[in-house]
């Protein structure tokens, strides 16, 4: 038998082995995460009687030393606390069946930690969506990935459809893929750059930049040349998005938005829906990332209407940059919160 076809024997029985190992590790994850669900089912509703778990925290102590003494430390008094809570915020089980395959525990402990029931439904939904770890996941949160996602301004009923959609039919809508502002604190930029410095900082950190735009973005080309009436013209950045299908204008700024940008943009996008949009795609849309903006100037210029978003970059975390502007998020949230809490009076 030939070394080659001993090596393409090998490569088939690996590939088997690994495939079994990864359906192997989904089934271990999943079945550990519902274990660890129904019991905290049935403490809260069995034991505990719907109460909270802090009312029988001697019961939960007494159960656990058994527990822990027959099946480990996973099993602690801390950890029974946190299944009931897992239990208490995920209690749909279908949905938690969906998310079970590819989210682990430590995914859960770290959403359990959330307390408004739609952002922890937001960070699932696109971790299970963008493969995220559990780093990954964390910095999302520490991010303020949410509050700084279009969707979070939309009503809860909003908010909950467009997850669903991308839950169960991977249909993804724009207020879920826009954010404003853009963190990138980590570009490392001197206090005085141009916009190609910034462009070209943003090119040597790609695959964190398409992280922070969100991860069914794919790379397109950078200073894209577009040639019409004996002129030349040139988009920052092109991107692709593959669940909204369409192609995606960066245009990056430094310094205050202006009215002017959107002319320039309307003119990339009709380009492109005209000459470069495939079949079976939806028009481009445009996103420019600016220093700044006035709210006001960005409303009256009506850019939802001609598919151009506008965003803040920040090149340092939001606490250093707009400490103010975590600050109103909490109130935000606060309220939001109090909203609910009413309705269900």
């Amino acid at each position: 038998m030939s070394k080659l076809s001993n090596r393409a024997y090998f490569e088939e029985i690996s590939n088997i082995i690994v495939t079994a190992r990864n359906k192997a590790e989904v089934a271990v994850n999943s079945t550990l995460v519902m274990l660890y669900w129904t019991v905290g089912k049935v403490i809260k509703e069995q034991i505990l009687e719907g109460n909270k778990p802090e009312y029988g925290k001697s019961v939960l102590e007494n159960l656990s030393k058994e527990l822990v003494e027959q099946f480990g430390r996973s099993y602690s008094t801390r950890n029974l606390f946190h299944m009931v809570k897992f239990y208490e915020v995920f209690n749909d089980e279908q949905i938690l069946n969906s998310l079970s395959t590819k989210l682990s525990w430590t995914h859960f402990r770290k959403l359990i930690t959330l307390k408004d029931p739609l952002k922890i439904e937001f960070y699932a939904t696109l971790a299970l969506n963008e493969r995220w770890s559990v780093r990954e996941l964390g910095g999302r949160i520490d991010s303020m990935m949410y509050e700084r996602t279009a969707i979070s301004k939309k009503p809860d009923a909003t908010i909950a459809s467009d997850l669903e959609l991308l839950r169960d039919k991977k249909a993804m809508s724009m207020d879920l893929v826009l954010r404003d502002p853009y963190v990138l604190d980590f570009l490392e930029l001197k206090d005085h750059v141009s916009e190609n410095d910034l462009e070209t900082a943003i090119m040597q950190e790609l695959e964190k930049f398409i992280l922070e735009m969100g991860r069914d973005f794919a790379f397109v080309g950078r200073q894209v040349r577009l040639v019409f009436d004996n002129r030349d013209y040139y988009i920052d950045l092109l991107l692709y998005h593959r669940k909204l299908k369409c192609l995606v204008v960066v245009e990056l700024k430094l310094g205050e938005f202006k009215p002017e940008y959107k002319g320039q943009v309307e003119l990339y996008l009709n380009y492109l829906e005209k000459y470069e949009t495939n079949e079976g795609e939806n028009p481009p849309i445009g996103i420019i990332l600016c220093s700044s903006k006035e709210a006001e100037v960005v409303e009256l210029m009506k850019l939802d209407e001609a598919r151009i978003h506008v965003a803040e970059f920040i090149v340092k975390t939001l606490s250093e940059k707009f400490p103010q502007a975590v600050e109103n998020a909490k109130i935000l949230l606060e309220q939001r919160k109090g909203v609910r809490d009413d309705g269900k009076q």
